[in-house]
């Protein structure tokens, strides 16, 4: 039986995940919570980036997400990634963020799975960047079979480094891929460290106020202890 299956709704395809990809899904907890942290990244409000910018179509949005209810798996909106986009997203992920001294990598962070669920959501904005996201994998395939005669994921690293320099020179999909990737990747206190954040962790003891460099930089003198 194939992982995922597609079929026809209002001329538009849609492709259904098995019990298994519901299995392994992102909790929907965790997805809401990316969905805040990129929008927090970019300046706009969780509502905003969930909002209705344009009259939606007749069969409508259907109910938006309560941020309140802890969701199962599969509910909400069904994930879109053909096997061939997550097996694409998955490779470029982990090359723009890979396993090092300072993080995890993208995959272990499920970084893709993530970008999946951004590009699947009915709304506007994320409609938009799936304009950017599904094309852009199948011209990442495309352009590394006519480079390298392989798809982007069969490449060995120094490879899948050039791709993605030819890309990072201006390509509109690499952009929005790496902007997502990004947020997701760094909402994930595994991969704080890369950031040099040290928050959340107690002092054990009395607050000692703000370090005395930043103070210093800001030309600033601490009068209250």
């Amino acid at each position: 039986m194939p992982l995922i299956g597609s079929s026809k709704n209002h001329g538009k395809e849609t492709f259904n995940m098995n019990a298994q990809d519901q299995e392994n899904r992102l909790p929907r907890r965790r997805v809401l919570q990316w969905f805040a942290a990129v929008a927090a990244a970019e300046g706009i409000a969780l509502p905003a980036a969930l909002a209705q910018t344009t009259k939606p179509g007749s069969t409508g949005y259907g109910q938006d997400p309560v941020m309140a209810k802890s969701y199962e798996r599969g509910e909400v909106w069904p994930l879109t990634f053909t096997k061939v986009e997550k097996t694409a997203a998955l490779a470029l992920a982990d090359m723009i963020f890979p396993k090092d001294d300072m993080g995890p990598a993208a995959s272990e962070v499920r970084v893709a799975d993530f970008i999946d669920e951004w590009v699947s959501a009915p709304y506007p904005r994320q409609q938009g960047d799936r304009k950017a996201i599904i094309p852009g994998l199948k011209v990442l395939d495309e352009d590394c079979r006519k480079r390298f005669q392989k798809n982007f994921v069969e490449l060995n690293e120094p490879q899948k480094k050039a791709a993605c320099d030819e890309m990072a020179k201006g390509n509109h999909f690499f952009h929005v891929f790496t902007a997502l990737a990004a947020g997701a990747y760094y909402s994930d206190p595994r991969c704080w460290k890369a950031l040099g954040y040290a928050g959340n962790i107690p002092v054990g003891g009395a607050f000692p106020g703000p370090p005395k460099e930043v103070l210093d930089q800001l030309g600033l003198v601490q009068t209250v202890l």
